[in-house]
């Protein structure tokens, strides 16, 4: 039995950190993990710069109120769902990607959380586990599934890689030049085409 894995940023929505970025004006924001690859790294800057600016979850929860899916996302999600189940897999957290859920249909979602003081400022995030997306693909694999995975991030190579079968959704440059071995679909029309093909054989 197939199913599906798959990144959420970048992939069914927008990256929230670099509409926040947008948002702020603080240009320290737009990085994501497609610029950097230790997600701990990445975050504890994100951190120091909320500190440093006086935001708190609302001010981003805010931003985040405005966002919508990429287009066509929803619909290419409802074409998935019809023919097998997909999880998605990020490493964002809860009290960001609620709000979107209900836009994407409800999706099941595994991510991390964030720790809030009573301030309403960010003190801190949560890993569910280390390495959650291979790892989540290795549990599924253990319950004897044929795992799929697709991503656009460095933090989506580990699940892509520990998958029967993966490729990347629109990746940057710099990370199809670190895996050039990895296939590339660029659109909806080319994930249609390589999932029907996968999802056949």
């Amino acid at each position: 039995m197939k199913i599906l894995v798959a990144d959420l940023e970048g992939v069914f929505l927008p990256e929230i950190w670099i509409n926040v970025a947008k948002k702020t004006g603080i240009e320290e924001l737009k990085l994501t993990t497609r610029d950097i690859s230790d997600y701990d790294v990445l975050m504890t800057k994100r951190l120091s710069i909320l500190d440093e600016h006086n935001l708190t979850l609302k001010d981003i929860q805010d931003v985040i109120a405005g966002l919508e899916p990429l287009d066509g996302a929803k619909e290419m999600l409802d074409w998935i769902r019809k023919r097998t189940q997909i999880i998605i897999l990020s490493d964002t957290f809860e009290e960001f990607a609620g709000p979107l859920m209900e836009k994407l249909g409800f999706p099941a979602l595994l991510c991390h959380n964030l720790t809030v003081d009573a301030t309403n400022r960010i003190v801190g995030y949560n890993l569910r586990i280390d390495n959650q997306k291979a790892r989540a693909v290795k549990a599924l694999q253990g319950l004897n599934y044929h795992v799929i995975a697709f991503g656009d991030s460095y933090n989506d190579t580990g699940m892509i890689l520990s998958a029967d079968q993966g490729f990347f959704f629109k990746p940057p440059e710099s990370i199809t030049k670190d895996f050039p071995d990895i296939p590339i679909t660029r659109s909806y029309d080319e994930l249609q085409v390589m999932l029907t093909t996968l999802l056949a054989n």
